[in-house]
């Protein structure tokens, strides 16, 4: 049996679980979510917390024991907090906007613009921050798709190791005044280039 997996998870108030037909379902403020569990788990529900099963003793059982627990808190948090993923889009006239509330439409340095579709599961806003760079945030209550529809904005334009032009993950929190807003970018390995290299080794 998972050692993570036989703990049970706590549902907070105004969080209800139901187990019917071998779906999941966790509904709370933020919404719904379903999880289709695999045959070998089984979920036990109670009024303030539910128990994952492994329905036998083999070493896969062990791991799925493990893996559709760690689905289900991440559900319960999902309909509770929701999710947030925050990219910062740095460059020279690197932008975006949102079109209708469905489309993200980049500008990062092509001849043409990138326009990507926004799933209906995730929210989508684009500011920009006290240097004049884009924040794209993407918000939802399903971890997977936001963690999804980030990765595929910074696809569009990894960063670049010389100058760092391009979109990364970044993180924002308040400063200790409680005045302003300070984010924390992703660590891009940065490389020395042509000129620098050859100045080095003169």
């Amino acid at each position: 049996m998972s050692r993570l997996g036989k703990k049970p998870v706590q549902l907070p108030e105004k969080v209800k679980a139901e187990f019917k037909n071998g779906v999941l379902e966790i509904t709370g403020p933020l919404g719904k979510l379903a999880q289709k569990m695999d045959k070998r788990i089984g979920v036990k529900v109670d009024n303030s917390s539910l128990l994952v099963e492994a329905l036998g003793n083999s070493r896969e059982h062990n791991m799925l024991h493990g893996l559709y627990r760690g689905l289900v808190v991440n559900m319960v948090e999902g309909v509770t907090k929701g999710y947030k993923r925050e990219l910062k889009a740095i460059g020279l006239g690197y932008k975006a906007n949102i079109e209708g509330g469905k489309n993200l439409i980049l500008t990062v340095g092509f001849s043409h613009l990138v326009n990507l579709e926004i799933p209906s599961t995730v929210k989508v806003t684009a500011v920009l921050d006290a240097d004049k760079n884009t924040i794209i945030t993407v918000t939802g209550i399903d971890k997977s798709e936001v963690g999804a529809f980030a990765a595929k904005v910074k696809a569009v334009k990894p960063p670049e190791p010389y100058k760092g032009f391009g979109i990364r993950y970044t993180k924002s929190s308040m400063s200790p005044d409680g005045k302003n807003v300070i984010y924390t970018d992703e660590h891009i390995i940065r490389k020395a280039g042509k000129a620098a290299a050859g100045a080095a080794k003169k």
